[in-house]
C-alpha cells in the first residue's frame, strides 16, 4: 500500500495541471449526468405516483380525424357504469382563480385553482388525507384543500369544518389531502363536488374530462368497443362519434389531442437527453485515458526504473489504477458540490426536478459506482502499457508506438468527433425551432401588446376601459375570452351547416378585437357593434375553414349566427398544431354570459413601456387592490407556451457544450501523447531539412482525415435525430446545409488550434536535444 500512495502523491507533485484538468473534466462530467438523470427520472416518472397508474386511464373522444379530451356527462357517466372491468370513474372541469379567508379572519389568500370534481374522482386518484376522509366531496358544499394550504390559512389547527369565505361561495373544509408532486396530472388544487344535476343529460355539452380506473391494465382496450356495440340505443356510431382510452403514464407524451392541459414532453427529446448523459460518460472515460496515456513518455521510464530496483510489475499496475480510481472518485465528490451549486443558480429553471441528494438517491448512488467503475477501466490500459516494455529498452529511451495502440487511440478520438459533431448539428436545429416558433409571423399585430386577465372586475368593463384609455400612450383596448397563442387549441364547436356537420375552434370576442389586433378580413367585413345586439351574434371564419366547408358570408351557422367575413389564416394556436377551422365569434343577446376575460391592451410606438405599465396596475388595482393580477407582455405569453421546450432545448444545448469541451480536451490529450512520443522523429525531420510550418501541416493532415471520417458517420446520425424530433411540430424549421458546415468548421478549427499549437511548441525546439533525449 505504501508504495501506490507514494507513487500518487509523486505524480500529483509532477503532473498538477494534469490531476487538476482530470478532476475537473470528470467532475463536470459526472454532474451533468446526474442533472440529466434527475430530469428525465422526473419526466419518465411522470404520474407513476398514483398507485397502479397503469390501471388509469382517460376517456376521449374522436370525430373523423380531430380527437378531444372532453366528454358529455351522460355518456362518461354510461360509459363508467358499462362493464364490471371499471371499478371507479370520475369527471374534471375547468375551474377558476379565487380569493380565500378563513371565518374568523379577513386576511386573503389567493389560491391558483378551484376544480370541480365528481366524488370518485378520490377513487381514480391516489389522495393521501391527513384529515378527513375521501367520502367528504359526497357532502354538498363541502370541498378538499391541499396540506399547504391549510397550513397558510388555519395553521396547525384542524381544518376540517372549518369555512373558506369567497365571493364567488363558500367551501367547508371536508378534508385535507397531503401536496401532490410536481410530475403528475393532478394540481394541488382545492377541490369541490360538481352538482349533482349539472348537464346530467346534456349530451351535447362536451366540457368534462373523465378518467377511470379498471381492475386490470390489459381489459381496457375492449372497453370502448364492448360500449360502441352494446349501447347502440345512443347513436353514436351514426354521429361519426368514437372513444378511445389513454393510459395515465401515457398522457404526457400524447399530442394529438385538443383541450389538452397536461404539460407535454417529447419521448424523442427525452432519448436525446439519455444519450447526450451516456455520450458525456463514455467522453469522460476517454478523456481521461487519453490523458493519462498523454502523460506516458514523462510516467514510463520512473514506473521502469523501479521495476529494475525490484518493484513488482503487479504493485506498479495497481499503483496506476489506484490513482486513476481515487482521481475518479474525487472528481465524484467535487460533482456533487457542482450538482448543489447548479440548483441554487439561475440555470436551476432548466430542470423541473428537484435535485437534493435526499430526493434521488439512486442516482447519486448509482454515479459514484460509475465513477469508481470510469477509474477502473480508464486506468487499466495505461497500467498495463506503461509497464508491459522492457527495462532496458525504456531506459535507453527506444519505446514508441504500437500500431494497435496507436489505432486504439485513433478509435477513441474519432467517438470523440462524432459526438461533437452530433451534439453541435442537434443544439442548433434546437435552438433554429425555438427561435423559429417565438419570432415567426402570427398574422396579427404582437409587439407591444399586453394581456391581463380581469375575470375579477367583468362587470366593470366600460369603467374600466376608460380608466386605461386616459393614459395617452394606450393605443386601443379589447376583450377574448382566451389569449391568443398561449394553448395548442381552444373551444370546439359542432354545428350544422347546410345540413352538414362542421367542427371548428371559436374564440369569442369583443367587436373591436380585430381591428386592434391588425387582422384584416379579406372578405366581407369586419365585427360591428350592432352584431352584438342580434340575437344569435356573427362569425368571421378562417381561410381553412371556409375552403374545408364551402362557407358562404350571408350564410348561417345553425339557423344561429351569421358568417360576415373571411381572414386569412393567423397562428391563433401553437406551432405544435396545423392551422385548423377556427373563427373569431361575436356574441349576441342570446348567450351563456360575458366570458370575456381577457383583456388586451395595445400600445402606441414609442411608448414609454414602463409608464404604460405602471398605469395599467395602478388601474387595476384600483378596481380590486388585494387581487394579483397577472400583466404580462404578449412575448412571455409565447415564451411559456414554448417554456418546455426551450428549458429542454438549453438544458441540451448546455451538456452538448460540456461535451465538446471534454471531446476536445481529450483531442488534447492525444496530441500531446503523439507529440511526446514522436519527439524524436520530429528532431531528425528537422536535422534533415524540414520546416517548423511542414512539420504542423504533416500533423495537421493526420487528425483532418479522422475529422471527414467522423463528421460522414456524424452528420446522417443527427440529421436522423432531428429529423424524427421535428416531427412534434406541425410548423418547423428547414434543414438547413450551412448547420452541418457549421459544425465541421468549429470542430476542426478547435482541432487544428490544438494540433497546431502544441506542435509548433514540440517543432520549435532544438531538435539536438530531442534526438538525445
Amino acid at each position: 500500500m505504501k508504495p501506490i500512495i507514494l507513487n500518487f502523491l509523486s505524480v500529483i507533485r509532477r503532473f498538477k495541471l494534469a490531476v487538476v484538468l482530470n478532476i475537473l473534466g470528470l467532475s463536470v462530467a459526472f454532474a451533468a449526468f446526474m442533472v440529466i438523470m434527475i430530469q428525465l427520472d422526473y419526466d419518465y416518472g411522470f404520474d407513476k405516483f398514483h398507485k397502479d397508474s397503469d390501471k388509469i386511464f382517460r376517456m376521449e373522444c374522436s370525430w373523423g380525424h380531430s380527437t378531444q379530451t372532453i366528454v358529455s356527462r351522460p355518456l362518461a357517466e354510461h360509459f363508467f357504469e358499462s362493464s364490471p372491468h371499471i371499478v371507479a370513474g370520475a369527471l374534471w372541469t375547468w375551474g377558476g382563480k379565487a380569493f380565500f379567508h378563513a371565518e374568523s379572519d379577513n386576511e386573503r389568500h389567493f389560491h391558483e385553482e378551484v376544480s370541480s370534481i365528481t366524488p370518485g374522482f378520490t377513487g381514480v386518484f391516489s389522495f393521501d388525507f391527513v384529515e378527513g376522509t375521501e367520502d367528504a366531496l359526497k357532502t354538498p358544499g363541502n370541498g378538499i384543500i391541499p396540506l399547504t394550504l391549510s397550513r397558510k390559512i388555519f395553521g396547525n389547527e384542524p381544518a376540517v369544518g372549518k369555512m373558506l369565505v369567497s365571493a364567488g361561495g363558500n367551501i367547508t373544509v371536508g378534508a385535507v389531502y397531503r401536496d401532490f408532486p410536481d410530475n403528475t396530472v393532478l394540481k394541488n388544487n382545492i377541490y369541490v363536488p360538481i352538482p349533482e344535476d349539472e348537464e346530467k343529460d346534456n349530451w351535447s355539452n362536451y366540457s368534462y374530462i373523465a378518467y377511470i380506473r379498471v381492475n386490470q391494465a390489459s381489459n381496457a382496450h375492449l372497453l370502448c368497443e364492448d360500449f360502441m356495440r352494446n349501447f347502440q340505443i345512443f347513436n353514436l356510431e351514426e354521429s361519426g362519434v368514437k372513444l378511445r382510452l389513454t393510459a395515465l403514464p401515457d398522457i404526457r407524451y400524447v399530442t394529438d389531442v385538443q383541450y389538452d392541459i397536461v404539460p407535454k414532453a417529447s419521448k424523442q427529446t427525452l432519448m436525446i437527453l439519455f444519450l447526450i448523459a451516456i455520450i458525456i460518460i463514455v467522453i469522460a472515460g476517454i478523456n481521461f485515458t487519453n490523458f493519462s496515456m498523454a502523460l506516458t513518455p514523462m510516467r514510463v521510464k520512473s514506473l521502469n526504473t523501479q521495476k529494475v530496483l525490484g518493484a513488482r510489475q503487479r504493485t506498479l499496475r495497481l499503483s496506476v489504477v489506484s490513482e486513476a480510481v481515487i482521481i475518479c472518485l474525487s472528481a465524484y465528490f467535487v460533482a456533487i458540490w457542482f450538482v448543489m451549486w447548479f440548483n441554487e443558480s439561475p440555470l436551476a429553471k432548466l430542470v423541473d426536478a428537484d435535485l437534493s441528494i435526499s430526493a434521488h438517491p439512486l442516482i447519486f448512488g448509482g454515479t459514484a459506482l460509475i465513477a469508481l467503475l470510469t477509474g477502473l477501466l480508464a486506468g487499466v490500459y495505461p497500467a498495463f502499457y506503461m509497464t508491459a516494455f522492457a527495462p532496458a529498452l525504456v531506459l535507453n529511451g527506444n519505446f514508441g508506438l504500437s500500431p494497435k495502440g496507436k489505432k486504439l487511440r485513433n478509435t477513441l478520438i474519432g467517438i470523440q468527433f462524432i459526438a461533437s459533431f452530433a451534439l453541435i448539428i442537434g443544439a442548433s436545429f434546437m435552438y433554429l425551432q425555438n427561435y423559429f416558433m417565438q419570432n415567426s409571423p402570427l398574422g396579427y399585430e404582437k409587439d407591444a401588446l399586453i394581456t391581463v386577465d380581469i375575470q375579477q372586475i367583468q362587470g366593470s368593463r366600460d369603467a374600466f376601459t376608460n380608466q386605461l384609455k386616459s393614459f395617452s400612450g394606450i393605443e386601443d383596448v379589447t376583450y377574448g375570452e382566451r389569449v391568443l397563442s398561449s394553448q395548442d387549441s381552444y373551444m370546439g364547436w359542432g354545428r350544422k351547416y347546410n345540413g352538414e356537420q362542421i367542427n371548428f375552434q371559436c374564440l369569442p370576442v369583443n367587436y373591436t378585437f380585430l381591428k386592434a389586433l391588425g387582422i384584416e378580413v379579406s372578405e366581407g367585413r369586419d365585427f360591428r357593434q350592432e352584431d352584438a345586439n342580434t340575437e344569435h351574434g356573427a362569425y368571421v371564419f378562417n381561410a381553412t375553414a371556409r375552403e374545408m366547408y364551402n362557407l358562404e358570408i350571408g350564410t348561417t351557422i345553425e339557423n344561429r349566427g351569421e358568417i360576415i367575413g373571411f381572414m386569412h389564416d393567423i397562428k391563433f394556436a401553437s406551432f405544435r398544431k396545423a392551422v385548423e377551422p377556427m373563427a373569431f365569434y361575436v356574441w349576441g343577446t342570446s348567450n351563456w354570459g360575458d366570458r370575456l376575460r381577457y383583456v388586451y391592451i395595445k400600445l402606441k410606438p414609442e411608448t414609454n413601456l414602463r409608464a404604460a405599465m405602471s398605469h395599467i396596475r395602478k388601474t387595476l388595482s384600483g378596481f380590486d387592490a388585494g387581487f394579483p393580477f397577472e400583466v404580462r407582455f404578449h412575448d412571455e405569453v409565447l415564451q411559456r407556451l414554448y417554456e418546455k421546450e426551450t428549458a429542454l432545448s438549453a438544458l441540451i444545448s448546455l451538456f452538448s457544450l460540456i461535451a465538446i469541451f471534454i471531446s476536445i480536451a481529450g483531442v488534447f490529450g492525444l496530441v500531446v501523447f503523439d507529440s511526446e512520443c514522436r519527439r524524436k522523429e520530429i528532431g531528425i525531420r528537422k536535422v534533415f531539412g524540414a520546416s517548423t510550418t511542414g512539420i504542423i501541416v504533416m500533423f495537421n493532415k493526420m487528425y483532418f482525415k479522422i475529422l471527414a471520417v467522423c463528421f460522414i458517420i456524424a452528420a446522417p446520425l443527427a440529421w436522423y435525430a432531428v429529423h424524427h424530433w421535428l416531427e412534434n411540430f406541425a410548423y418547423k424549421t428547414p434543414m438547413y446545409w450551412w448547420v452541418y458546415l457549421l459544425a465541421f468548421v468549429v470542430v476542426a478549427a478547435i482541432t487544428v488550434g490544438t494540433v497546431t499549437f502544441q506542435n509548433w511548441r514540440v517543432a520549435s525546439e532544438n531538435p539536438v536535444g530531442a534526438i538525445n533525449n
